[in-house]
């Protein structure tokens, strides 16, 4: 056994028999108790590497502001990649209409009609941008702040929005005490967003699905349009579209990678393929990557992003608080 294999090895073996006692008790404890659970701030920097989470992987529960707050305090979590509709959110931007259910059997008016009811609320909400004060954001991370809890990165995703817009969603960021937003990775997004992050003096931080299993696919092009363009580096996707190692990637990019998504999956050509798993039952190289950083003490934030099925008898915190203490494992 190879000393990668044993680190991974040795992680899973460590994550079963601390998780468990970890879930059973958090079983017992109301969301509500909150802020009051540790009389300490959370601290998720483990061995110098910072360990967080993207709101995204709480999809599954309730999910305002202050409850996402409460979760990484619960789980221990002190640096979160907030998604942009939760800053929204609690800074008052009009709603959308409900969408139709996914099942429902529209006819064409009421397609029509909820077309019209979303251009409309669309544009509120883009003049709202444009008038809102960052005095919510403020709040927000003053909030955030006081609890322990540092607000890294937002993901806005303004690629497609007007100049005016993207200016507003890089000083929200600022506001909420962000060293950037996120948007998913492409030419057009690339090329545009690198000018405002410059623009503002931030980062423009790009995310990855699957694209890197294209024989074409460079992540160099991307980060050529400007020297404020940085990797929201996805592993998990990585490692399963590609099967290559993450680390090849992350030892040739470190300095143009501002956070990494850790997720565990299989690999390309392991059966099933490409497929989200809990952590320790996948292909994921998540030991070697933590490693790597913290040998290196590269300054690169570790998000967990909670994608495989939540198990019947739990929750996505109840998960997010395994993924957490999996790092931990691999890192103290």
């Amino acid at each position: 056994m190879n000393k990668n294999d044993k680190n991974n090895s040795i992680s899973r073996r460590k994550f079963i028999g601390t998780t468990a006692a970890a879930t059973a008790a958090i079983a017992f404890t109301p969301l509500s108790y909150g802020n009051s659970l540790m009389k300490s701030k959370p601290d998720s920097k483990f061995g110098g590497v910072q360990i967080g989470a993207i709101t995204y992987s709480w999809r599954s529960m309730p999910g305002s502001a202050q409850d996402i707050l409460n979760y990484c305090v619960e789980a221990g979590i002190s640096s979160i990649e907030l998604m942009g509709n939760v800053a929204e959110e609690f800074a008052g931007i009009p709603p959308m209409p409900p969408r139709p259910p996914r099942d429902a059997q529209l006819s064409d008016e009421e397609r029509d009609e909820y077309r019209k009811k979303a251009e409309a609320a669309a544009e509120r909400q883009r003049e709202w941008r444009l008038s809102v004060s960052m005095k919510k954001y403020k709040e927000l991370r003053k909030l955030y702040k006081k609890a322990g809890v540092n607000i890294h990165i937002v993901k806005f995703s303004p690629a497609n929005w007007s100049d005016e817009e993207t200016d507003y969603a890089f000083e929200a960021a600022k506001a909420l005490g962000a060293k950037g937003i996120t948007n998913e990775i492409g030419h057009d997004a690339c090329k545009r967003l690198g000018k405002f992050a410059e623009k503002h003096n931030m980062y423009a931080i790009y995310h990855n699905h699957a694209q890197p299993g294209n024989p074409d696919f460079n992540f160099d092009e991307f980060l050529a349009y400007s020297p404020k363009n940085m990797l929201n580096f996805d592993a998990g996707h990585y490692f399963g579209a590609t099967g290559k190692h993450p680390n090849e990637l992350i030892e040739r990019l470190h300095d143009q990678i501002f956070s990494i998504h850790m997720k565990d999956k299989t690999g390309k050509n392991a059966n099933p393929a490409n497929t989200n798993m809990p952590w320790g039952e996948g292909d994921t190289p998540i030991a070697d990557i933590l490693n790597l950083i913290q040998e290196n003490e590269w300054p690169i934030y570790c998000d967990i992003e909670l994608e495989y099925n939540v198990p019947a008898n739990s929750d996505a915190q109840k998960e997010i608080i395994k993924c957490v203490n999996y790092c931990k494992n691999i890192l103290v």
